[in-house]
């Protein structure tokens, strides 16, 4: 297996990530389209449906507590941070198995809200560990590319996890779909303990790491000088805290949050109103985003990926704001014709389009913005606050869709992200250079 080492391979470095997202994807997809869809069919109220999504999601939101965790303890002879990776898919993979413990989804949706709460503390760990390793292996001319990759896997595993696990909901019950997604992941958590990392790591961990005496150790010492230890809670915290708010990586995040905050309001109501108000089946709902949809999407996205290393993240990234700002306007204007399932279905595609998109340019952004050393502290920050995004948007259309309608909601969305663009635009006569600066963290003169 030595020639399995992600340092000396562009083609394994593609396939790993690719696969480690789709293994993340596989649950997401089962949990947040197929049993989402499932228990909105089932008659259960926009409250409790949103309730339940936000439960499933809300650990994601701690990633900034995994982050300096990992951090922390990153030093191992398996790879650094590999050992994080491992024991986290290990125990996912346990919390997926007592799924089973929930034999009526609709009559125990509390359990189910629960048992996918545990799986996703579990989940969320393993995914701040496998964007660490990937910002400290990956070359900076790749980036776009492996997330695309990266974006590409976690829309198969949502594929896989909507539409297959939706079929198997729906004709072998919850618990037979259960046994499928753990099995799944069992057999991604096999691959990933025979990949290295560096030649030199090793397969199996060994007692009795031998340390530099403390006498070596001078007082100038600090958390750079010596990349095989572990560096301290308050070294890390204080890096942690100049990165984040530093002015121009501030700016940008803040237009990345906005625009993910108006995809996510939308896609959600948008598939209540069309199982709710259209009368569509949660089962076609989850079948056609987890195919035709993903399909789509994951063939733009690998273009996108690059394209991304070609003209850079903060030009592409800024068209695909434009892009979707003026979708969800017009789109929501044109509820009217919703009823006519080819243009409800564009609706479906695009918007399954918009969360890989934004990605695809953000991620890279981010990961540069990392310094060394935090990188799992500060890129799961960063994914903790976007993840954040997807929370509160399950929750706010829980509460909004008792108050309004999808349209109204699409509108709203596309208001807030365009009058964004039109604020920048106001502020400085070079906007357009001006945001795609304020995206890519420089100074435009």
């Amino acid at each position: 297996m030595a020639h399995l080492v992600l340092r000396d391979s562009a083609r394994l470095r593609y396939f790993t990530f690719f696969y480690l997202y789709v293994m993340q994807g596989i649950p997401a997809g089962f949990g947040l389209t197929a049993t989402y869809n499932y228990l909105i069919g089932q008659g259960l109220t926009a409250k409790a449906v949103g309730s339940f999504a936000a439960i499933v999601g809300l650990p994601w939101t701690f990633q900034f507590v995994w982050g300096p965790l990992i951090d922390k303890y990153q030093y191992s002879v398996i790879g650094h941070r590999k050992q994080w990776v491992v024991l986290t898919q290990l125990v996912a993979a346990l919390a997926s198995l007592s799924l089973l413990l929930v034999r009526d989804p609709v009559a125990q949706v509390g359990l189910l809200g629960g048992v996918f709460f545990v799986h996703s503390v579990f989940a969320s760990i393993q995914d701040a560990s496998v964007d660490a390793i990937a910002i400290s292996v990956v070359p900076l001319a790749e980036r776009g590319r492996v997330n695309a990759f990266m974006r590409g896997g976690f829309l198969l595993g949502s594929a896989v996890g909507g539409a297959v696990l939706a079929y198997v909901l729906h004709h072998g019950g919850f618990r037979w779909a259960a046994v499928a997604q753990t099995a799944a992941l069992l057999v991604f958590t096999v691959l990933t303990f025979f990949i290295k990392l560096d030649r030199t790591d090793q397969l199996l961990p060994r007692l009795g790491r031998a340390r530099r005496p403390a006498a070596q150790r001078t007082p100038t010492d600090d958390a750079l000088a010596h990349p095989d230890e572990n560096p301290s809670l308050g070294w890390l915290f204080r890096e942690l805290w100049r990165s984040m708010v530093e002015r121009h990586s501030l700016r940008a995040f803040l237009i990345i949050f906005l625009a993910y905050l108006a995809g996510y309001l939308f896609s959600n109501a948008f598939n209540f109103h069309l199982i709710h108000a259209l009368r569509w089946s949660d089962t076609d709902v989850s079948i056609l985003q987890g195919s035709w949809g993903s399909l789509v999407s994951f063939a733009v996205l690998l273009g996108g990926g690059v394209l991304v290393d070609r003209i850079g993240p903060p030009r592409l990234q800024y068209w695909v704001m434009v892009g979707l700002g003026v979708f969800l306007l017009v789109f929501s204007s044109l509820a009217a014709f919703w009823v006519s399932r080819p243009v409800a279905f564009s609706g479906l595609v695009v918007l399954n389009l918009a969360d890989p998109l934004l990605s695809v340019a953000a991620m890279p952004l981010l990961m540069a913005f990392c310094r060394p050393r935090i990188e799992g502290s500060q890129f799961t920050t960063y994914m903790a606050l976007v993840n954040l995004c997807g929370v509160t948007a399950s929750y706010l259309n829980g509460w909004l869709l008792e108050i309004t309608t999808a349209p109204i909601i699409g509108f709203g969305a596309g208001l807030l992200l365009t009058g964004l663009l039109l604020a920048l635009h106001l502020l400085n006569p070079n906007a357009k250079a001006q945001t795609q600066a304020q995206l890519a963290g420089v100074r435009a003169s």
